[in-house]
C-alpha cells in the first residue's frame, strides 16, 4: 500500500478534527483525487481557472447537479481549510439545485411493495424504514436496545451529521418487530448482516427494493428514500401537521404558524417532545377556539402504519417467541 503523502494525510487530520463522518472524508478524498488526476499534478498546484475547467468537465459528462455539489463541497474544503485559500472557495461556484417532486408511493402501493419482499429480514427492515420514516443509514444502524416499547419510540443514534433523534413507533410495527426478533435473534444490530456483528449492507435494501418493484408491477422508482417521502406524505394527508414531520424526518426546515393562530406543543408525544431536538420545530397550530389538528384529534400520527393491510406482513411471525420488552443494554 503507497504511503499517505502529506498532503493528503493533512487533509484527513482536517476532517477529522471538525468530526465529519468517514464516508464524507471518503468521498472528499475521493473528489479531490479525481480533480488531481483529470490534470496530471499535485492538487495544490491547480488554481481557481482549473476548477473552473474540471467544472465545465464534468458538466459536459453530463454529472448530476448532486455529485456535481459534492465535488464542490470537497473542492471548498481542500481550498479553504487545508490549504487556508481564503478567496478561492468563495469563487467556487455551486449548481442550482432543479426543484422536482419527489416520488412517491401510493398506501396500496406500499402494501404490495411490501408484500412483494422476498427476504423476512429485508422485508421487515423496509417495513420499520417506512413505518418511521427512516433512512437507509438509519433503518441498517438500529440495535435490538433502541426499540423502547414503554415510550413507543424507537432512538435513531446514527443519524444524518452524527445527530440522535427519537422517532414514533407504532403499536403495529412494534408487534411485526418482535415477531421478527424471536425468529432471528440478533445479538448486536437488529438488522444484522453475514457477520452478526456487523450491520446489513444498505446495498442489500436496495437490492431488495428493486426486485420487489419487479414483482410487485409498480411503474415508479422505488427505493429506501422513496418510502421516506411516502411515510412523511401520508402523514400530511392524514392531517398531520407539517411542523411535526419535520422533527420525525430530522429536517432543518420551519415553516412558522400562521399569524392568526396560536401554537401549542401537546401534539407530539411526550418522550418526542422532551427528546426530540427544537421544540420551536414541533409546534402544531390550534384555531382560535382552541381545537387541535384532525391528527391529534384522532389520536393517530401513524395513520397509514396502522393500516391492517400491512399486518400481512408479519403473518409469517405470528408464532414466533415475544420479543423483549425493556432489552439490556450491553456492557459497552
Amino acid at each position: 500500500m503507497a504511503e499517505m503523502s502529506p498532503l493528503r494525510r493533512r487533509m484527513v487530520e482536517d476532517m477529522t478534527i471538525r468530526n465529519l463522518s468517514p464516508a464524507t472524508q471518503q468521498s472528499y478524498l475521493h473528489a479531490v483525487s479525481k480533480f488531481s488526476r483529470y490534470f496530471g499534478h499535485s492538487p495544490d498546484r491547480l488554481g481557481l481557472e482549473d476548477v473552473r475547467a474540471y467544472q465545465v468537465h464534468l458538466i459536459s459528462k453530463g454529472v448530476s447537479w448532486a455529485s456535481l455539489n459534492q465535488v464542490v463541497c470537497a473542492l471548498r474544503f481542500f481550498y479553504g481549510v487545508t490549504l487556508g485559500c481564503d478567496a478561492i472557495p468563495e469563487r467556487i461556484a455551486y449548481a442550482r439545485e432543479p426543484r422536482k417532486l419527489p416520488a412517491v408511493l401510493s398506501a396500496d402501493e406500499v402494501v404490495r411493495f411490501l408484500e412483494a419482499v422476498s427476504s423476512l429480514k429485508a422485508r421487515v427492515a423496509l417495513t420499520t424504514a417506512y413505518a418511521a420514516g427512516l433512512r437507509v443509514s438509519e433503518v441498517t444502524g438500529l440495535k435490538a436496545v433502541d426499540i423502547d416499547s414503554d415510550r413507543m419510540v424507537i432512538r435513531v443514534e446514527c443519524g444524518k451529521g452524527g445527530k440522535e433523534r427519537y422517532v414514533m413507533l407504532s403499536g403495529q410495527l412494534l408487534g411485526i418487530l418482535r415477531s421478527y426478533w424471536r425468529l432471528a435473534q440478533p445479538e448486536r444490530f437488529l438488522f444484522p448482516g453475514r457477520d452478526k456483528q456487523r450491520p446489513i449492507e444498505p446495498t442489500v435494501l436496495h437490492a431488495a427494493c428493486r426486485s420487489a418493484r419487479v414483482a410487485a408491477g409498480i411503474d415508479k422508482r422505488v427505493s429506501v428514500h422513496v418510502l421516506r417521502h411516502s411515510f412523511a406524505t401520508h402523514l400530511l394527508e392524514s392531517g398531520v401537521d407539517i411542523r411535526i414531520i419535520q422533527v420525525l424526518l430530522e429536517t432543518n426546515t420551519y415553516c412558522p404558524p400562521p399569524p392568526d393562530r396560536g401554537t401549542d406543543l401537546l401534539s407530539v408525544s411526550s418522550a418526542v417532545r422532551r427528546d426530540g431536538a427544537h421544540p420551536q420545530a414541533i409546534r402544531l397550530s390550534r384555531d382560535r377556539s382552541g381545537r387541535y389538528s384532525s391528527a391529534r384529534r384522532n389520536g393517530r400520527l401513524h395513520p397509514r402504519v396502522d393500516d391492517p393491510r400491512i399486518g400481512r406482513t408479519a403473518e409469517a411471525l405470528r408464532r414466533a417467541p415475544p420479543f423483549p420488552r425493556r432489552p439490556t443494554r450491553s456492557p459497552h
